[in-house]
């Protein structure tokens, strides 16, 4: 089963999450978080941390992930890992892959026609909100 990852990134304000806007399919020229292949024999975070790399130039260093939840898709077959953080410092994310951007949080997450997955970016935001006091660093100012 080919496991794959989400990283849902926020701003250290807590202001905004990042996001990328697809270039290929699945998704092209919908809104998606940043991520991508697990590979074999890879743990779940360590390849989450290396998508961020790869993909924003963001490490270790700039973000604590926080392992929130799964998706699995057994007739696919494949499964998704989501993980989320807040930037402990200032980090301009730059991305050759698929642009990258700023979005506030004050979006319809839930919109198929701008957001990729299938209402899943919408799910996981909700998510985000349930667990707000482990995955930011400072609620003050945070509109989640």
């Amino acid at each position: 089963m080919q496991g794959y990852n989400l990283i849902a990134v926020f701003s250290p304000d807590g202001e905004k999450v990042l996001m990328c806007r697809r270039i290929k399919d699945p998704y092209k020229g919908l809104s998606n978080f940043v991520g991508g292949k697990i590979e074999p024999g890879e743990d779940g975070e360590t390849a989450a941390y290396r998508e961020l790399f790869e993909e924003t130039g963001i490490t270790r260093r700039d973000i604590k992930l926080i392992h929130l939840i799964d998706f699995s898709y057994p007739l696919d077959p494949c499964y998704v890992e989501v993980y989320a953080g807040q930037l402990i410092n200032t980090a301009e994310p730059r991305g050759e892959e698929n642009p990258l951007f700023w979005s506030s949080l004050d979006c319809d997450f839930f919109d198929m026609k701008e957001y990729a997955g299938e209402g899943n970016i919408g799910h996981i935001m909700e998510h985000v909100k349930l667990n707000a006091d482990k995955i930011f660093l400072n609620r003050k100012g945070t509109t989640l």
